[in-house]
This record gives C-alpha cells, sequence and structure tokens, in this order.
C-alpha cells in the first residue's frame, strides 16, 4: 500500500502529494519543522514537540489557524493510516505560496505538510555499542533556536562526517561544542555530572533532552547546563546524544579519541533505560 501524506489540508498517497513551485519553504527555506519519534505506535514527548512547533512559528511570524489539538489528531490519523509501529512522524508548516520575492505580505496562508517513517529507534546496533562524531565547525545562522527548514549546514556537516568514517557529527563555535548537527551533545565527567549547553539562540531547544533533565532532576542525578571544550568533551568519562530520532545515543568516540574504554558507558545505559521506562517502552 502507498504511503498516506497529509499536504495542505488533505490525507492523499505520497504520489499525488504535490506543493507548489512558489511555495517560500521551498524558495527560501521559509518553514519551520518537528519531528515526534513513534515507538509501539505512540508518539514520544509530543507536548514538547509541538510546544517548541508553537514558538518556532511566533518566533518566524508564521501564524497558524490549526489548534495543537487538531494537528495532534492530524499526527494520530498518520500513524493509524501507516500503520506506523516504530518510525517518527515530520511536520512542516512553510509561510505560504507568492511569486518569488525576499519580503513577504502578512495575509499569506501558512501550509502544513506531514508524512511518516518508519525506522527502528529501540534496540539498534548504535543504540547498543554507541556512535562515534566528527568535530567541525558550526557554520550555520545565528537563530538556532528556531527550528526552521534551512539545513543545508547540517546537510553538508554530516556528509563531510561520514565521508570521513564517523556517524555523527558535532558543531564547535568559538572553542565551545554547540550541539551535534540534529542533536543535542552531552557530556559525563569522572564525578558524574552531566553537562549540556544552556538554551540560548546558539543551540536549538531539545525535547529529549528536557526529558532527560526532568528525568535526572526526579532521580537526583547532576545535570548541569553548562558550555563544554572539543577537549573537554574528548576527555569525559562518558558522552551521549539525544534526539528525537536517537533517543539517548552513546558516543564511544569523538574525532580520534575514544571515549572512557570506547563503550557505553555505565550512566548512559542508566539513563537510555530511565528514557524508555518513562515512555512506556520496555528497555
Amino acid at each position: 500500500m502507498s504511503r498516506i501524506v497529509f499536504v495542505h489540508g488533505s490525507f492523499v498517497p505520497e504520489e499525488e502529494a504535490r506543493i507548489s513551485l512558489f511555495d517560500r519553504g521551498f524558495l527560501f527555506g521559509d518553514a519551520v519543522y518537528e519531528v515526534t519519534a513513534v515507538i509501539d505506535g505512540r508518539m514520544i514527548d509530543n507536548d514538547l514537540h509541538l510546544a517548541r512547533f508553537a514558538r518556532s512559528l511566533k518566533e518566524m511570524n508564521i501564524p497558524l489557524a490549526l489548534s495543537l489539538d487538531r494537528i495532534v489528531s492530524i499526527q494520530l490519523e498518520l500513524i493509524e493510516r501507516n500503520d506506523l509501529q516504530h518510525g517518527t512522524v515530520y511536520l512542516q508548516v512553510s509561510r505560504g505560496e507568492a511569486d518569488r520575492d525576499f519580503l513577504y505580505s502578512d495575509k499569506m496562508e501558512p501550509k502544513l505538510v506531514g508524512f511518516t517513517q518508519a525506522k527502528r529507534l529501540t534496540g539498534t546496533a548504535a543504540q547498543r555499542d554507541g556512535i562515534s562524531v566528527d568535530l567541525a565547525p558550526d557554520q550555520r545562522w545565528q537563530r538556532r533556536d528556531i527550528k526552521t527548514a534551512m539545513l543545508l549546514a547540517q546537510v553538508m556537516a554530516k556528509q563531510a562526517a561520514r565521508a570521513r568514517g564517523f556517524d555523527d557529527v558535532w558543531l564547535v563555535e568559538d572553542g565551545l561544542v554547540t550541539e551535534g548537527a540534529s542533536s543535542t551533545a552531552h557530556i559525563i565527567t569522572a564525578d558524574r555530572r552531566i553537562l549540556t549547553r544552556p538554551a540560548s539562540r546558539a543551540t536549538l531547544p531539545g525535547c529529549t533532552q528536557r526529558a532527560v533533565a526532568r528525568l535526572c532532576a526526579e532521580q537526583g542525578l547532576l545535570f548541569e547546563e553548562r558550555a563544554f571544550t572539543p577537549e573537554e568533551a574528548q576527555g569525559a568519562a562518558e558522552a551521549f546524544q539525544t534526539s528525537a530520532s536517537s533517543l539517548v545515543m552513546p558516543v564511544v568516540r569523538i574525532a580520534d579519541k575514544s571515549i572512557g574504554d570506547g563503550k557505553p558507558g555505565p550512566m548512559t545505559r542508566h539513563l537510555q533505560t530511565l528514557y524508555l521506562e518513562a515512555a512506556g517502552v520496555k528497555a
């Protein structure tokens, strides 16, 4: 059966989906997106993702006539129509359609599209064994706190890292790690402190990061929002990254340095278990 997608108010087979040549998301990257994980047919941390979605739209001055409840119903229908058990639900809102012009009218009608992608998120080799990440200069724009569809810098960084034999890449600016190209970077120090960048315009506020921070508070684990250098990261006891599609992902090598003994550490394993249990998933 063909995958069913949502385009401008209708559920249609993906072969029938059409987006205008003059859509500003296509012409300028003038769009906001969000991705929610689906495990065992259920969305994970969707309230956090929709809150970030709404914030990004507000920061971009893109109005959305649909309520968040209606968006949830669209997500659920996409999951049901595609019988999605494991994967993600993608949403994107562009400012709308108009002849190409850098300036836009406040009367434009935003366009919402959505689709599912089947993907195993738990029990993968990467989750079990960990991944390697390269380090690369952060060449993105200055409003990284907005989840826009302008992802060329991330695409290029990930592609270069893959060509160098790495699974992913962390970005560096002014001598400090900002975040992963599509994830939040974390390290664990020898005295068991979990470090990650504080919220600012330099990084995207991570939804999975927030969920992990909440779990750490509940468990009495030391979660500290502080920037760290690449050298601190390479000398850390453990490292991991978080995102909707990678959940809590162990990082066992950063550039040319193995982290710890080159295997996922005990605190990272504990956090993986805590996160899945909180999500109602058997670890």
